[in-house]
């Protein structure tokens, strides 16, 4: 049985993290000597300006199947068992189709997940749009699962390019991408994005108020 316990989640964390955007995320993570950018994956969902979402990781990997009849059983009780905040993290790279769009985008909204990452195709834009959803994907495809892939685990660790998505990582998304973030370094990139936001401002209103870039950067 696949593990939904999600109460060491740090989700003081989290909330400081929204604060600030995937570029000063990922920029705090390398300073860090982390890498977490989840690349080839963008927003193709409904994501107010300025809005992000940040939250634990719920995975579900697909692997290649010929049953019909849409055998999303493992996809289904992971959206069921989601932590409220939380964001599903889906692996279908292994065939062609689109495992989310609009009934399972409303689902997991109706269940009180934040968002849904896909490394794979995704669809039904227009009505994930409309229920204002933030659906991340690879590109838009009409193209269903049935016959060609189905949801076999759970819970289990995805690699998506360099990265790695492990249950309870924090995803953190944007118009820019999507970043994950190791369970165990989440307070240290919280502390690193505070610290960098911080400076940003400053060299914001710096610019604002007139000074050369040059004389800003590079810093000492």
């Amino acid at each position: 049985m696949a593990d939904f316990d999600y109460s060491d989640t740090d989700w003081e964390a989290i909330e400081r993290l929204k604060k600030w955007y995937s570029g000063d995320i990922h920029d705090s993570m390398e300073a860090l000597g982390l890498w977490g950018c989840l690349e080839g994956i963008s927003l193709l969902g409904a994501l107010a300006p300025g809005d992000v979402v940040c939250g634990p990781a719920v995975t579900v990997l697909f692997e290649p199947s010929d049953r019909k009849g849409e055998p999303q059983d493992v996809y289904h009780n992971a959206i069921d068992n989601a932590p409220k905040g939380g964001i599903m993290v889906c692996d279908a790279s292994c065939a062609p189709g689109s495992c989310s769009g609009e009934l399972m985008s409303t689902g997991a909204k109706t269940h009180g997940c934040a968002a849904t990452v896909v490394n794979g195709t995704v669809r039904d834009l227009a009505q994930v749009r409309a229920l204002g959803y933030p659906l991340f994907g690879t590109m838009p495809s009409p193209i269903g699962v049935t016959g060609k892939k189905e949801p076999k685990k759970s819970q289990v660790p995805l690699k998506i390019g360099k990265a790695t998505v492990k249950p309870g990582d924090v995803i953190f998304g944007d118009i820019d991408g999507v970043v994950v973030i190791p369970k165990e370094h989440v307070k240290a990139v919280a502390d690193q994005a505070d610290a960098l936001g911080k400076e940003e401002a400053t060299n914001r209103d710096r610019i604002l108020a007139g000074e050369k870039l040059q004389a800003i950067w590079p810093a000492e």
